[in-house]
């Protein structure tokens, strides 16, 4: 029995709207809260060995330290991620001594990073970004070279780059924003290389499903696009699905049992990952099922 995917199209595509509209609020409010990577600063990870201090008496222990904002992130039962403006390594040793004071603790990690090296990243991740969507572009159009009819290869590029900037990213990007806002998580370069494979992961999938929509286009046997493009969802539907669940397997088993620090890392994945399979099947080909129709329209008036 095969499912209509395109006779629904216009809930998956409201559906999908709400979520984009959602997050473009949540990142206009709330916006990303950028970590030192990006803007700078320092970042120090310590795990008691005893009692743990309180996120409120850790702060008090530094409040006569110049150290600007003050960050302080529970990791685990014992762990602690503090986080401040660009600080040396002197002043680095008087945090050490300040927190030392009454309680007993190992140093896990110590980071201090530039504005100007913050900046410098953010413009790099801007241009690799732009740079995959146009690669991806390319790449779609070259490969659908043969299919002109009802849609052009470059369209088809087209709309598989516009879905994965505008739903698979902005919506994981939206919902980092308001975890950002409620829990304090950053923004960091790992989080940026999950949202990228997110990128290349939906890419890939998309690319799988139109690819049997140029199968069966090509065999000519009489059916209209839409049809077309129904039954090649229905022929890949399992394969997709399939795939996404055991890569959210792994990365469920990465999130509870990988430690703090790929945690967030492994949430964009599953996040994206999630908004990837579901833009793939019910808003990338069915999107191509409307602007056909759409053409068809204009051509006729």
């Amino acid at each position: 029995m095969e499912i209509n995917f395109i006779k629904y199209r216009k809930i998956y595509f409201a559906f999908s709207g709400i979520l984009i509209v959602l997050s473009s609020v949540a990142l206009f409010v709330f916006g990303l809260n950028l970590g030192i990577d990006f803007k700078g600063g320092s970042i120090l990870e310590l795990e008691y060995k005893g009692f743990r201090p309180s996120n409120q008496e850790i702060e008090r222990s530094l409040s006569g330290l110049d150290l600007g904002t003050i960050s302080v992130q529970s990791t685990g039962g014992k762990g602690v991620i503090i986080r401040t403006k660009e600080i040396s390594e002197e002043t680095h040793q008087a945090v050490l001594q300040g927190l030392g004071q009454g309680f007993e603790f190992q140093e896990l990690r110590f980071e201090s990073i530039g504005p100007a090296i913050g900046r410098e990243l953010t413009q790099k991740t801007q241009y690799l970004i732009l740079l995959s969507l146009i690669a991806i572009l390319i790449y779609i159009a070259l490969a659908f070279g043969r299919i002109q009819r009802p849609m052009k290869s470059w369209q088809y590029g087209l709309v598989t780059s516009l879905v994965a900037l505008f739903h698979d990213v902005l919506i994981p990007l939206g919902f980092f924003s308001v975890l950002g806002y409620l829990y304090g998580t950053q923004i960091t370069i790992p989080i940026i290389a999950a949202f990228l494979t997110v990128l290349g992961y939906s890419v890939n999938d998309t690319v799988v499903i139109f690819d049997r929509i140029r199968e069966n286009l090509l065999k000519k046997e009489g059916f209209s696009f839409g049809e077309t493009v129904n039954k090649s969802l229905n022929q890949v539907l399992i394969r997709s699905i399939n795939i996404s669940l055991t890569s959210i397997l792994v990365l469920l088993a990465i999130f509870f049992w990988g430690g703090s620090t790929l945690k967030d890392f492994s949430l964009a994945l599953m996040i994206g990952i999630t908004a990837g399979t579901y833009s793939s099947i019910f808003i990338a080909a069915p999107l191509m099922v409307s602007w056909a129709l759409w053409r068809e329209r204009m051509r006729r008036t």
